[in-house]
Order: C-alpha cells, then structure tokens, then sequence
C-alpha cells in the first residue's frame, strides 16, 4: 500500500481505471479537457455549471475532503481482508475519527455492490438465516415464528441468499438481501428475481419454497429429518456463506444495525464472487465500480443513531 503514498500517482492510478481511453468530462462527456496540475482538477473546455472536476467527482469519494492517500489504502484493505475491517481499526490505522472511518467504509461498500446482478443458474442452493441476536440459543419453534415474522423481539434480521454452483471452472457465486419475513411471496419474489426460469433450485423443507415446481425443478432437502446431503442435493454451500458472513460480523463488526446490513451483505457478496484472484485484481475491480453513485452523510445515518 506504499504505492498509493504519494497523491499523483493515486490520481494517475484512478485515471486509468475510470478513463482508460483518455479523461472526459463527468458533467458534459467531452474529451476537450486540460489538467490543472497545481489544482489537481481538471476544466471542461465546454462552458457549464461544473466545469472543473476532480477525479472523486462523479464517484462514492465526491465532495469529500480526505486525500486519495488513504481513501485507496482504506478500499485495498476493505477490498482483501477476508473478514473486512472495522471502522475502528481504519481510525487508529489512518488517524481520522472513527465517524469519518465508518462513512468511508459505508462508501466503499456501495461501490461493491453489484447494480445488475446476471441471473443464476444451473444448479442453486436457497436458503434464509437470521442476523443478530443469539439464534444459535434460540428454541427451535421461537427462531421459526422469527423467521416467519421479520425482525424478533431479540433484534434479529432476516437474510435470504442463493448460492450458484461452480461449474466448467466458473466459481461458485452468492447473492443475497434482507426481507422482511419469509412467507411465499417473499422467497418465491426472490427467488424468481434472481434465478433464471429451468435451474435446478435446492432448498430445505420451508414452506415458503413452495410452489415453484412449475418454473424450478425443485429439489427438497429435509433438515428436520437430519438430512443434510442426498446425492447432489445439498444446501451446504448456501449455509458456509452464511457462516462466512456470521464470522466477519461477529470478529470485525461485533454487531450490525439492520438498517445497514445490506451494506454489509453487498461486501461480504463482493469478496465472496472475486475470491480466488489476486489482491490487485479485486481492488482494482472496486476502482472500477467507484463511478456514478453516491451516498451522503444523511443518507446513510437516515435518522438512525450513529455508531460510538
């Protein structure tokens, strides 16, 4: 993360990420631009409201007053730890406030998220899990009638997630939400939004999966008859990602506001569907995926407390 020391050679890295045939006006799209070295911006030779721009302009960075020197180090980091990093450890790293930390983390993780997710297919493993609280204590018919209605009195949040397996050297991928509850019209709306119609879809015996077998062949798996795998038919691979996700809470985030964990899903999904590359490959897919979206400080908080 050396590299990334000098402010320069973070512009000249980001340049070539976002303009790879030559830097264009954000505002106007014109390539009638003229760097202002002094200023570290550029001005649009077109006349309009928003003629100089930087290269934050337009991304997740926009507006805000930390150098380049440690928003790329912080997304490096974001990007390859495997159970990420907290806001307080980018606080003590980087000397900024854990405030300013956690803003910047919250960021980054927008940009990992996948806007237009291709639809699985193929054979995919379905399956729900609870966020928060102590499920694993939990009673059996308590955790059901949780799942059933959203978030419970302890505080838990509903996660839905399919997993496409790998298959002709292709790596397995997740992509997973928050839902209210699950009821038959929750799982199969997300089944149906992320699953091409014909896969073969793997499930355990919830009755929310229910009546899919007209457009999925549906394989039902029965973990109340302590049936883990039958041949092909498993959820396992669903079930370590949830277990992935659980450990990177617990040992880097301690606990997560629902209000803010589809963040977290986008950047657990995220490490999860570049593994297997090299450090630079999945920070440099982040690099690429910093463009045309935003996320301000209201935004983000939207009325909830912010964390101490």
């Amino acid at each position: 993360m050396t590299y990334f020391a000098d402010e320069e050679r973070c512009i000249a890295y980001l340049v070539q990420q976002r303009w790879p045939q030559g830097v264009t006006c954000p505002t106007c799209g014109s390539d009638k631009v003229h760097y202002l070295a002094n200023q570290r911006r550029w001005k649009c030779k077109t006349k309009h409201a928003r003629q100089q721009f930087s290269v934050k302009v337009g991304t997740v960075m926009e507006d805000s007053p930390i150098p380049l020197t440690q928003w790329l180090p912080v997304m490096w980091m974001l990007a390859n730890c495997k159970n990420g990093i907290s806001s307080y450890e980018v606080h003590r790293a980087f000397k900024i406030t854990q405030k300013t930390a956690w803003f910047m983390l919250h960021r980054i993780r927008l940009a990992m998220q996948d806007d237009t997710p291709e639809k699985l297919s193929g054979q995919v493993e379905a399956d729900e899990t609870l966020i928060g609280g102590k499920a694993r204590f939990m009673h059996k018919s308590r955790k059901e009638k949780t799942l059933q209605g959203g978030r419970g009195s302890a505080g838990k949040t509903i996660v839905v997630g399919l997993l496409e397996r790998g298959r002709d050297k292709k790596k397995s991928r997740v992509q997973a939400a928050v839902v209210k509850n699950t009821d038959r019209p929750t799982l199969h709306r997300e089944v149906r939004q992320r699953l091409e119609t014909g896969s073969e879809l793997h499930t355990d015996e919830h009755s929310g999966y229910v009546g899919l077998e007209d457009e999925y062949t549906h394989e039902v798996i029965s973990h109340a008859a302590s049936e883990y795998v039958r041949g092909h038919v498993t959820t396992n691979g669903i079930e370590n990602f949830w277990t992935l996700l659980k450990r990177t809470i617990k040992g880097s985030y301690v606990s997560v506001e629902p209000f803010h964990l589809h963040r977290y899903l986008d950047e657990q999904a995220f490490r999860f569907n570049v593994r297997g590359g090299k450090d630079p490959d999945r920070f440099d897919h982040v690099a690429r995926t910093l463009t045309g979206k935003r996320l301000t400080y209201q935004k983000l908080i939207g009325g909830q407390p912010t964390p101490a």
